[in-house]
């Protein structure tokens, strides 16, 4: 466990290295029978070359330097040549890094991004998020739930926006007693959410209710990455993008290059909307949801209002800010207008009947109704 105390001893063991490095240059240089054309002469052969520092790494030190370094010697002796322990007011206030851990130990799910963002809807201004990560990892509170860092993929990205959506499902909380499943699909180019739903299950009827209106809202993609969850294996997700003209991609398994937006989007959902999210009345800290509806007006204002405006650490731009600019550079709208329309054929299948042109009659679970 590291303390205060571990922490000073680490301090003063680098400062006596320093200091031991300082006096090996200086020593023979400081001898007080040299005379000052002598001195001067061993001084500038120091500074005009390199030397190994005390942590081992090659150093050049400048003749003003060494002439201090002698004088100190002369004045204070080795503990004079040990540079000063920092000596750093904090800048913070007090009272907002209390607050702060007081947020972060209420709800230990909370990243630092999101602390700071409560921090600057309550007060208007926060300390930044590497601030916040210092302040949790000096009081421990910054260990994740299974003591693991996030897993990182292969870097690509689509040229421009509808080049590419990304789809998968993410489990979600339990709500009214029952389990909760997000399917989400994500621009590959802007990183814009182009269609979501929450629903019970993990289905066709969800996937669509997901994916219909995303198809009549942003536009027809060139193509459809996923993974080979039984939802979006079925024939009628392949059936669907051969009529609308989409090259439906899948993942190998067991190998996700390619799919690491979606799971940091996921990841941004579960740190930042999840995380103020519960169906336990007892739970404390989040706000109850009582039905799938009202997760799904919860989810759709925070991927509007928050995700969709903020800037993205990786593109530089704001979602709906990248959407834009390509399409600016194409001399378009900022989203393509879904001229194709989404036919019975690429309707979700159900468990009646099946119509006289053989594609299923599509269904409705009335319970996943916003």
């Amino acid at each position: 466990m590291t303390t205060a105390g571990d922490e000073e001893a680490r301090r003063s063991e680098r400062a006596r290295a320093v200091a031991l490095f300082r006096y090996s240059l200086i020593r023979e240089a400081a001898d007080p029978g040299l005379s000052t054309r002598q001195r001067g002469r061993l001084v500038r052969e120091l500074a005009a070359r390199a030397h190994a520092g005390p942590f081992g790494e090659p150093v050049t030190v400048s003749r003003p330097s060494l002439d201090r370094w002698i004088r100190a010697w002369r004045s204070g002796g080795f503990d004079a040549l040990a540079p000063p322990p920092r000596q750093v007011t904090p800048r913070t206030p007090a009272e907002v890094l209390a607050l702060a851990a007081a947020l972060k130990r209420e709800n230990p799910a909370r990243t630092a991004a999101q602390v700071a963002r409560v921090l600057r809807a309550s007060g208007g201004w926060s300390p930044s998020e590497r601030t916040l990560q210092r302040h949790f990892a000096r009081l421990e509170l910054d260990t994740r739930p299974d003591g693991s860092p996030p897993p990182a993929f292969g870097r690509f990205e689509a040229a421009r926006c509808n080049e590419m959506w990304t789809g998968d499902a993410l489990h979600g909380p339990v709500i009214g007693g029952r389990k909760t499943y997000l399917f989400a699909f994500i621009d590959d180019h802007s990183r814009l959410i182009t269609g979501h739903r929450f629903g019970h299950a993990e289905d066709t009827v969800r996937l669509a209710a997901a994916l219909r209106p995303a198809l009549a809202s942003r536009g027809v993609p060139e193509r459809i990455y996923v993974d080979n969850g039984s939802a979006f294996v079925d024939a009628w997700l392949l059936r669907g993008c051969a009529v609308l003209g989409i090259k439906l991609t899948h993942s190998t398994p067991r190998r996700p290059q390619g799919r690491g937006k979606i799971e940091r989007l996921f990841l941004t959902v579960r740190e930042q909307f999840l995380v103020e999210i519960t169906g336990d009345p007892a739970e404390g800290g989040r706000r109850h949801v009582t039905s799938i509806a009202e997760l799904n007006r919860l989810f759709t204002a925070w991927a509007e209002t928050v995700y969709h405006r903020r800037v993205h650490s990786e593109t530089g731009q704001a979602p709906l800010a990248s959407s834009a600019a390509s399409a600016s550079s194409s001399n378009s709208g900022p989203w393509p207008p879904a001229t194709t329309s989404v036919s019975a054929s690429t309707r979700a299948p159900s468990t009646s009947p099946r119509s006289a042109s053989g594609y299923a009659t599509p269904s409705h679970d009335p319970r996943d109704t916003p």
